[in-house]
């Protein structure tokens, strides 16, 4: 069984699986296992790539997204060497399996799970189908999902995905499971609309380190980071530019499936401006001098690191009024909310920010106060160790 703890320090197991095209996700596995050892505890890794399953022929795919038992093996080993006070699951689909979870459980320890999306609830793990939020398989088997192809456009991978959630519901998996971490209030409220139990699931937000510094502005453009998808707004952004009156510049950063259709949308707007995928540093140095972001996406979102940065250089931001970015950014306040895919709306609400430059100082001042308060690396690790010290039998 599980020791209790004893010491400051802990010994973590920390799995993830990434993905092909990486997400924030992987960051985020990333900055929370770099904190963790330099805060001086003893932090092993597995990290699968999704990659590995086009060397496989399709069964063999199905077959270790409903049970891995090399990643099963693999944790076994882990545990025997590193013998960890807990597991902390990041993504585990689908080359890690849920059978990460029975391998920690079976040697009694307490298994973290940080829900990035809504994966165990939704097929796509999206809750977004045929250009809106869909919520009609939460809290029953996903058999929608599978005949209207919400996974990969296609019946056969949705029903892998449907069969491996079903699954594992009726041998308990998710029950064994001691803390779920939702990124948000939102998200959390709609685990537990989906019967996940009420003690289990807990807040707490993603961070950056190291901290990218207060912006200054100025620089007269709003600014897109994102990937050019449906769910993600940019159809609706574009149709937004054409109707404003300022005609503010707007520089977008991202690539995507859409990114061919944008690109020949904007060869009669002017205004507008594709610099293509971006570094990280680049972007941080777009986000120094824009006026505002503009977050469109459609869908309910977990936990994007672009708002979080955007909050940490003081940038307000334009977001729609959905999901969990509206709960990240204040309407008001850090920013401003407009109907999801309504391109009147959004122009409106641009034009505004665009014409209200004391205003907008304000809210950047807001803006940066809600990330020191809530955002910083020093204040996550603290909600971090509250959760492992919860499951672990160790006090507040």
């Amino acid at each position: 069984m599980c020791p209790r703890l004893t010491t400051e320090t802990m010994k973590v197991l920390v799995i993830h699986t990434r993905y092909k095209v990486p997400g924030g996700e992987e960051e985020v596995f990333s900055a929370e296992t770099a904190l963790l050892r330099e805060k001086g505890h003893e932090v092993a890794t597995l990290v699968m790539d999704n990659k590995e399953l086009d060397l496989f022929p399709l069964p063999k795919q199905a077959a270790v997204t409903l049970w891995n038992p090399a990643a099963f093996k693999r944790v076994n080993q882990l545990m025997e060497t590193h013998r960890p006070e807990v597991v902390h699951l990041h993504n585990i689909f689908p080359l890690c399996s849920p059978s990460v979870i029975h391998a920690a459980k079976r040697r009694g320890i307490p298994v973290v799970m940080t829900l990035h999306n809504y994966r165990l609830l939704c097929v796509n793990a999206l809750l977004f189908r045929s250009g809106s939020t869909c919520e009609e398989c939460l809290g029953r088997f996903p058999w929608r999902g599978i005949f209207r192809r919400c996974y990969r456009s296609s019946i056969l991978a949705s029903a892998v995905v449907a069969a491996t959630l079903g699954l594992h519901r009726s041998l308990g998996t998710w029950r064994l499971v001691d803390r779920y971490i939702a990124l948000t209030e939102f998200a959390r409220k709609k685990f537990l609309q989906a019967g996940f139990p009420v003690e289990k699931v807990v807040v707490k937000p993603n961070f950056l380190s190291p901290d990218p510094g207060r912006g200054e502005g100025g620089g007269g453009y709003a600014l897109f980071v994102g990937r050019l998808s449906p769910e993600k707004g940019i159809r609706t952004l574009l149709d937004a530019w054409q109707r404003m009156t300022r005609r503010i510049p707007l520089k977008i950063v991202g690539d995507g499936p859409l990114a061919g259709e944008m690109e020949n949308k904007i060869m009669g707007m002017p205004q507008v401006e594709w610099l293509g995928r971006k570094p990280r540093e680049d972007v941080i140095a777009l986000m120094d001098k824009a006026e505002f972001l503009v977050f469109p996406s459609e869908w309910y979102e977990g936990f994007p690191l672009v708002l979080l940065e955007a909050l940490a250089k003081g940038l307000p931001v334009l977001t729609t009024s959905t999901g969990s970015q509206a709960t990240i950014v204040k309407d008001g306040l850090t920013g401003l909310h407009f109907k999801p895919g309504d391109a009147r709306d959004l122009a409106a609400k641009a034009d505004w920010m665009a014409s209200h430059r004391e205003e907008l100082l304000g809210m950047r001042e807001r803006a940066r106060q809600e990330y020191e308060a809530h955002y910083a690396a020093s204040t996550n690790y603290e909600l971090l160790m509250a959760i492992y010290k919860k499951v672990t039998g160790g006090s507040k």
